[in-house]
């Protein structure tokens, strides 16, 4: 961490923290990292939902004309239907908003979705290894500050006893 963390060109110097600090300091980047985690598996679950709509239009323009489906109402509820025109489909942009779209061009916005996805899930996987490199960092500063602590206490004893033969 004494170099470049995620954010730029912050630094911190670990060898001039004491322990508590450097325990806070993990502390804090490990639940940086827990939410990162999360982060990417959102992202992960939203690449697999644009890949199944991607196939399902993919399947939907092989379909004959007047296909027997079945439609979702919600995740576990279906009712059957059948495929009309294969060309107009309905597509949601986000948040509530839909839009009516031809098959070519839902699977441009489905594209541009995906590449987007994908794009974040790189950056916040940059970010996670970053995160780690840093938890690691302090793990090991904390571990050089034990060690002189041990030390210390080692020295005050030797003296100690090297006093108490005088």
């Amino acid at each position: 961490m004494s170099g470049e963390d995620a954010g730029g060109a912050n630094s911190i110097q670990l060898d001039d923290m004491s322990l508590d600090q450097l325990q806070q300091l993990r502390q804090q980047e490990e639940s940086r990292l827990q939410g990162l985690t999360q982060r990417y598996a959102q992202l992960r679950a939203a690449a697999a939902r644009i890949s199944a709509s991607s196939r399902a239009v993919d399947e939907l323009e092989k379909a004959p004309d007047d296909a027997q489906v079945l439609v979702p109402l919600t995740e576990s509820l279906y009712v059957p239907g059948k495929v009309k025109p294969r060309n107009k489909l309905l597509v949601e942009l986000g948040t509530g908003y839909f839009v009516e779209k031809s098959t070519t061009d839902t699977q441009a916005f489905l594209d541009r979705k995906a590449r987007l996805v994908q794009e974040n899930t790189d950056n916040v996987t940059h970010v996670i290894q970053v995160t780690q490199n840093n938890i690691q960092s302090v793990v090991s500063a904390m571990q050089g500050k034990l060690l002189e602590i041990r030390a210390k206490q080692e020295g005050a004893r030797h003296r100690a006893a090297v006093e108490g033969q005088s």
